[in-house]
């Protein structure tokens, strides 16, 4: 089996159906409205490619979410590319010593942006965050099998975005990257003030980033932590270079997630797929023997990336919440999905080619999740990567 993290991680606890036509229809619309912008609440259209700049908020974010697109473009996502203003810098690789796997363990912090923004990082370090596009024109993504944990949400329309969270290791790159959402807020005051990469956001959400307790950057804070890749057409074309923002990987003592890790439980029912539906996307995940781990596949379509292999998790968790409206809307009036990641339902583990109905609590923002058994007993994830699917109760 293929190793993960290790089983060492401390642990926050509670404590501390449409018709077929109709759906073609609004798949359609969606796409077109993702591809084109990010949310606006009533106010202008925001692509997380530009806006009206205003002097930075608390948390170093401006409302010119991301630096305008290169004139000739930028470098592929396996490469390190020109910055954002010009493009006339000559392109270099990422600093550090590269693992097999094509990530990468920073040499120095110099230069980091985090470091002149003032920031204190606890003792083991700030994750990071990565909000990823999944718009058909996203894929494949780049630097999503470093993730130690893939989030996975509803957005406008009943399409999906994805969250990667690095703890034990960094990619060279990380893409494509997207605009944040309010629910993501709420999801990451479980860590100790982590580092959020996203595109931007519209305007009349990022009062309340400025004002959360994390370090969010932007191409905007720091233009050479981020390139485009002019194969690609934007915005599908953001991507990151991680060792510009986080001096090193902080380890999987930075997971305070509430996840627990060990063998897996007794009983569970055999399942060689599971299928989460979006009202305009869907994943299905496929138990391999050979490889030990779910095998993802998005609208249909084997999941791959651009520099190590297909997605493949040890663990997926199928969680059930919440998933009412907010106050945002994106730039064609779709309301924006708010996930509730905080309080108590069902979920489905799937873990070992079997699939264990188990609850799951979560007392308040700074807690993690905990998942236990009918019975109260803790459920144990595989070791390796994990994927939280947030579906709607």
């Amino acid at each position: 089996m293929t190793a993960g993290p290790t089983a060492t991680r401390p642990v926050r606890g509670p404590g501390a159906r449409r018709r077929p036509a109709a759906a073609a229809v609004l798949a359609a619309a969606l796409t077109v409205s993702l591809a084109a912008g990010c949310t606006t609440g009533g106010g202008p259209a925001d692509d997380g490619r530009g806006g009206d700049p205003e002097p930075p908020r608390s948390g170093g974010v401006t409302s010119s979410a991301v630096a305008p697109p290169l004139a000739a473009g930028g470098m592929s996502p396996s490469a390190a590319g020109a910055p954002l203003t010009d493009g006339s810098a000559t392109p270099s690789s990422p600093t550090g010593s590269p693992r097999a796997d094509g990530s990468v363990t920073p040499s120095s912090a110099a230069g980091s942006p985090l470091a002149h923004a003032g920031a204190t990082p606890s003792a083991v370090g700030p994750p990071l965050a990565v909000k990823i596009d999944n718009a058909r024109a996203a894929r494949p993504h780049t630097g999503l099998n470093a993730a130690d944990i893939v989030y996975v949400e509803q957005v406008e329309g009943g399409l999906s975005r994805l969250m990667a969270v690095y703890a034990t290791k960094l990619p060279r790159a990380v893409g494509a990257v997207r605009s944040a959402r309010e629910s993501d807020l709420e999801l990451l005051r479980q860590f100790d003030r982590p580092v959020l990469a996203f595109s931007g956001a519209q305007s009349k959400l990022l009062p309340l980033i400025g004002k959360a307790p994390l370090e969010a950057v932007t191409p905007d804070e720091a233009e050479r932590a981020y390139y485009r890749d002019r194969n690609r057409p934007a915005p599908h074309n953001l991507y990151l270079r991680p060792d510009r923002l986080v001096p090193s990987a902080p380890g999987a003592a930075a997971l305070t997630t509430g996840f627990h890790y060990g063998p897996a439980p007794s009983g569970g029912t055999p399942r060689t797929s599971r299928t989460v539906r979006y009202p305009a996307a869907r994943f299905t995940f496929s138990w391999s023997e050979s490889r030990d781990r779910w095998l993802v596949s998005m609208d249909g379509e084997a999941a791959t990336t651009t520099d190590g292999g297909p997605p493949a998790p040890a663990t997926v968790v199928v969680q059930y919440v919440d998933v009412r409206p907010s106050a945002f809307k994106d730039f064609l009036g779709n309301t924006t999905p708010y996930t509730e990641t905080v309080g108590t339902g069902r979920a489905e583990v799937l873990r070992d080619g079997r699939a264990y109905d188990v609850n799951w609590k979560r007392a308040s923002a700074m807690d993690g999740t905990e998942f236990t058994t009918r019975d109260g007993r803790r459920v144990a994830f595989a070791e390796g990567q994990v994927w939280v699917v947030y579906a709607k109760a």
